[in-house]
């Protein structure tokens, strides 16, 4: 068993979704390394939205502090690992083949397999195709990576990154291949060599949103060198994105009682993917933490459009994956990328800009019927906070708070407790604690050798 290990999973998961689409992508035989596949199909293999996509990690999302639970919906919660990552108990693990460590690692098997089939055989492909095709996968890959990072690796230090365990980074589709861990540093190598090289091979822009193209390439490795503290480069790569692509929603023209205000694919939109859906954050039952909103302005759109008001608080519908169920937006669009830009500028000591970027943002989530109160900074600090304060009211539930916990805690000046309160009883998660690198899940531990993570 462990010879295969818990890529043999992953055969039986593809092949599942395969059988759901129009064609069958792939013939395995299980104890076989041949795969019957044509160059022709891999276009095919990577449109399939609901495995490419789809599914990406929600765990973070779980343990975030976005939301709450009453006690009386968290005990009729179904499943006990919801529960326990809810509430950060030390032992908080998956126990069974979810798609919080096979969705995405089926996503890095099927890019690797398109990256093998394009290198041994490309058929009469052309070389745009060829380069096209690899670019996606690269991105795919690098994708799913950063995804897994954020939740079994600890958060880059410059410090450590050399020695803390990182995740298992595969690049071939050979299931007989055992999976090692290997530093943090050596998966964000992985992940920044995969979207720079896709910068080279991809499109300027793609037909449908789905589809990788240069542009999210810059924003993903905007998105990657900000969990790692690499300022510069972040700055960088979110001006590259910008330059090709600015556009900003006007809230204003934005349905302020929809439970479903903004459309698939939106004009923000850079590349659109999703997490899973999981009970405890299903806009039904997860509350808004009560302070978050709050903190948003009367005449901020965003207070009436990603929120709705029920009796015991306020729901989130500002999901730009318009469903009801708790499969969140976690692609890249316009309004992050500002943000990361602006905290760039920031830190960078450039003020002004910095405060150009974020006043750009908002002015298109005030009401146009009350003046617009030009935000400013005189100091560094300043700029930063409240850079770093709109970022906390923006990205609500886009897969990005955990990293960004992760990322912040760092710093005395954002580091910040979080509190559960269950049936009389408080539990607290304290900045840069164990609990921030979550426990791989145990059916990947029994069918391999890797190293779980410490408590």
């Amino acid at each position: 068993m462990n010879r295969k290990n818990i890529f043999l999973t992953l055969f039986i998961l593809i092949c599942v979704c395969s059988i759901s689409c129009k064609k069958d992508f792939l013939d395995v035989r299980p104890n076989s390394k041949e795969v019957k596949f044509s160059a022709a199909d891999c276009q095919a293999l990577l449109d399939n939205f609901d495995v490419m996509n789809a599914l990406y990690p929600i765990d973070g999302e779980l343990s975030s502090d976005n939301y709450y639970l009453l006690t009386s919906t968290y005990n009729g919660l179904f499943d006990q690992a919801d529960k326990d990552i809810h509430r950060w108990a030390s032992d908080a693990r998956r126990n069974g083949a979810n798609s919080s460590w096979i969705a995405p690692y089926t996503v890095v098997y099927n890019a690797n397999l398109v990256i093998k089939v394009l290198q041994d055989d490309p058929g009469n492909l052309n070389q745009i195709t060829i380069n096209t095709l690899r670019g996606s996968a690269l991105f795919f890959r690098a994708h799913a990576f950063f995804q897994v990072a954020q939740l079994y690796a600890k958060p880059y230090d410059q410090n450590s990154t050399n020695s803390d365990p990182g995740i298992p980074v595969r690049t071939e589709p050979d299931l007989e291949v055992e999976s090692e861990r290997g530093t943090v540093k050596q998966t964000y190598d992985r992940i920044i060599q995969d979207f720079k090289e896709a910068i080279t091979l991809l499109p300027l822009t793609s037909s449908i949103k789905s589809r990788p193209n240069r542009v999210a390439a810059f924003a993903a490795l905007a998105r990657t060198f900000l969990a790692m503290e690499d300022y510069n480069n972040a700055g960088i790569y979110a001006d590259s994105c910008l330059k090709y692509h600015k556009t900003l929603l006007d809230y204003n023209s934005i349905s302020r009682t929809s439970l479903t205000p903004f459309t698939r694919f939106n004009d923000e939109v850079i590349f659109h993917s999703t997490t899973n859906a999981a009970g405890p954050v299903r806009p039904s039952i997860a509350l808004i933490d009560t302070l978050l909103y709050r903190s948003y302005n009367d005449h901020d759109l965003r207070k009436e459009i990603f929120f709705n008001p029920v009796a015991a608080g306020q729901r989130f519908t500002g999901n730009y994956n318009p469903v009801t169920i708790a499969a969140f937006f976690n692609g890249f669009a316009t309004d992050e990328v500002y943000l990361i830009r602006a905290e760039c500028y920031a830190r960078n000591g450039k003020i002004d800009l910095a405060m150009a970027d974020l006043n750009t943002l908002m002015k298109t989530r005030w009401d146009d019927n009350v003046v617009y109160p030009t935000i400013g900074a005189t100091t560094v600090d300043e700029a930063l906070s409240k850079v770093i304060e709109e970022r906390r009211k923006e990205l609500l539930f886009r897969g990005l708070r955990w990293s960004d916990l992760r990322r912040l805690n760092k710093d005395t000046k954002f580091q910040k407790t979080l509190y559960r309160n269950l049936d009389g009883t408080t539990y607290s998660l304290p900045p840069n604690d164990k609990r921030y690198v979550l426990l791989i899940d145990q059916q990947v531990i029994n069918n391999s050798n890797l190293q779980q993570n410490p408590r």
